[in-house]
């Protein structure tokens, strides 16, 4: 039986876990090609290997490659690279950092926020120009885009990170803007807004600082972290021809965080009392 991704091929940036890997995986099911696209070699070679052990006998092709999403030669070379699978047919443009020296507006130094600019916002300017430009070389009347944003793009953050928080408020300007202007070409841009997710790279920002984690748990109302599958599935909607009237949507995926204050009952694991210990 085909499934929702047959016949399409994709990029995968920040394949190596998280978010990535779990779309990588999910979309092989689906019947898609998958690149997945890393800066982390060894990372990459160790999710590319899960990737074909949990999906055996998928039907597309799957290929790893190491990509620097900061640098557009980067990407220009590993869209160009699927020229001969038949060119771009979406494109998750999903790698990002959380520095763990972010901070609030006298905390963040200059190269933290030029590291987080370059890589948060940059690389998805570049994986969508460049994926723009494979759709038209292949005379494609359909493509899907997407770019992970975040929910602080919409409500802040408690947790003092204003690089992290400004460079995902762009990705959603960009993505916006990007949708209006190729929605005539068939081109759908969507940003991803995740709510905080049990990831490493939130659990290693959060580390052993119980109020840090305190100021995001208060308000969650499932009273936990999301998984990393549950954005991967989000994905699939948006890369297939299911979405296909959804374009230039904040498509948020955080549990009802966005819209919730503080919920009744705290948090599941820290509250107020423990704080100190």
């Amino acid at each position: 039986m085909p499934g929702r991704l047959s016949n399409k091929n994709a990029i995968i940036t920040g394949a190596a876990g998280g978010i990535g890997l779990e779309t990588a995986i999910l979309f092989l099911r689906e019947g898609a090609s998958v690149l997945m696209a890393d800066v982390n070699s060894a990372a990459l070679d160790r999710a590319l290997s899960k990737a074909k052990e949990v999906v055996p006998g998928h039907v597309g092709r799957i290929e790893a490659k190491v990509v620097d999403v900061s640098a557009e030669a980067d990407i220009q070379a590993v869209v160009q690279h699927l020229d001969s699978w038949g060119g771009v047919d979406v494109m998750f443009n999903n790698a990002g950092i959380q520095h763990l020296k972010d901070g609030d507006a006298e905390e963040c130094s200059d190269p933290i926020w030029d590291l987080t600019m370059n890589i948060n916002v940059k690389g998805v300017w570049y994986g969508s120009k460049h994926a723009v430009r494979s759709l038209r070389r292949h005379g494609k009347k359909t493509g899907s885009i997407i770019n992970t944003a975040s929910m602080v793009a919409l409500v802040g953050a408690a947790t003092p990170q204003v690089a992290y928080t400004a460079s995902k408020g762009t990705v959603l300007a960009l993505t916006r803007e990007l949708a209006i202007v190729h929605a005539r070409e068939g081109y759908r841009f969507n940003s991803l807004c995740p709510g905080p997710l049990n990831t490493p790279m939130l659990q290693d920002f959060l580390g052993d600082d119980k109020a840090k984690r305190f100021r995001r748990e208060v308000h969650f109302p499932t009273g936990r972290f999301g998984e990393a599958i549950e954005q991967a599935q989000a994905v699939v909607f948006l890369a297939s021809d299911e979405s296909s009237f959804v374009n230039a949507a904040d498509f948020v995926v955080d549990g009802g965080m966005t819209k919730a204050y503080v919920t009744p009952e705290g948090p599941s694991t820290v509250g107020p009392k423990n704080l100190g210990q």
